[in-house]
């Protein structure tokens, strides 16, 4: 499976030769450098290791600092492995965004945008107590009781309450690639992806799932 690393730009509109407009997201894919090659002889499996992003030596510990070395490249940001990738790569060889052309289908993973701390109104929906009374004016947005009293003296796993909310790790699916533009490593991917301005994706190829047949009607 190819697949490359990326960066997210923002989003454009494309109109493609029937003067349709469609939603896109531009993602800086790559430069990516081959920092690892895996084989079943020595790690019982097939796979590619791409670097992405630069960074400062003095930011990467002594192992990496030599794994990078070992791989004749410059410290990278971050490193993600492809199994079973199609091309004949070595390390130190280069990826950029010429692996796609128009018309791929690609599966993007990120992550999506991080809320902080928020409570149950936010996190989970929860309505409130939606009205106030004598000596309720606090009680607004308060998730109320969680729990019981002699039994089971507990709370529950699972119980729906304030934390972290998003920076979740989402894929989606059945996107395509709309137009490649290898001189800058942009691709204009239809539809959105996850994750702010700025946030690392993760492209691969991903091909569409079949429907079934419809089943043939015999009926008289």
């Amino acid at each position: 499976m190819k697949g490359i690393i990326g960066k997210k730009v923002g989003m454009t509109s494309f109109f493609d030769a029937d003067g349709r407009q469609h939603p896109c997201t531009v993602v800086e894919a790559g430069p990516c450098t081959v920092t690892q090659k895996k084989s079943d002889a020595t790690d019982g499996y097939e796979s590619v290791q791409l670097g992405f992003g630069e960074t400062r030596d003095k930011h990467v510990t002594a192992p990496m600092a030599g794994h990078f070395k070992k791989a004749g490249t410059d410290a990278k940001k971050k490193l993600i492995e492809f199994r079973n990738y199609p091309l004949d790569l070595q390390p130190g060889d280069v990826v950029d965004a010429s692996i796609f052309a128009e018309g791929d289908m690609v599966a993007v993973t990120g992550r999506s945008k991080g809320k902080g701390f928020q409570g149950v109104v936010k996190r989970h929906g929860f309505a409130g107590v939606g009205m106030r009374t004598h000596g309720q004016h606090n009680r607004g947005r308060a998730p109320g009781s969680i729990g019981a009293s002699s039994y089971p003296s507990r709370v529950f796993k699972g119980m729906r309450m304030g934390g972290r909310t998003g920076f979740d790790r989402i894929q989606t699916k059945g996107l395509q690639v709309m137009k490649v533009m290898p001189g800058q490593n942009i691709l204009l991917i239809r539809g959105t992806v996850p994750g702010p301005k700025g946030g690392t994706l993760i492209i691969e190829s991903h091909a569409p799932v079949a429907k079934p047949a419809a089943a043939e009607n015999n009926e008289a």
